[in-house]
């Protein structure tokens, strides 16, 4: 007797300096984030709507297990590579929701990161006061 092995959906999001990779598994909607829970993880509620989005609009809450490894940044830049991590693998197990995450604005990633600091400023775009005399 074989033992059934589990269909696992990959994801990768990226948001700033943050690089999160996603599993979804079919399951009962457990949501673990570095080996913690989605809620002890994410503090902030509206972090927590805001990773959630892909799921809810897609209306698959509760129907699979997500495990994420995240790591880089800080907290609302992982959630957004959360949310495009979990956004990519549910298009991976169907691609016609691309239909309803695209009109969302879920399945672009955000090109925006810190700017570099440039030498003879003091930060990417911060330089000394000018004196005229």
């Amino acid at each position: 007797m074989a033992k059934q092995e589990k269909v696992q959906y990959l994801g990768t999001g990226r948001r700033k300096k943050s690089v999160a990779r996603v599993i979804l598994t079919s399951g009962k909607g457990a949501f673990l984030i570095n080996g913690r829970t989605f809620e002890d993880y994410i503090p902030s509620a509206a972090t927590r709507l805001d990773v959630t989005q892909p799921l809810v609009l897609t209306e698959n809450e509760g129907k699979y297990d997500i495990s994420v490894n995240v790591y880089g940044g800080g907290l609302t830049g992982q959630a957004g590579a959360i949310r495009l991590g979990i956004t990519r693998a549910l298009m991976v197990i169907n691609p016609e929701l691309r239909l309803i995450l695209k009109p969302a604005g879920l399945v672009t990633r955000d090109p925006r990161s810190k700017e570099r600091k440039k030498y003879g400023l003091k930060k990417a775009r911060k330089a000394s006061q000018f004196s005229k005399r």
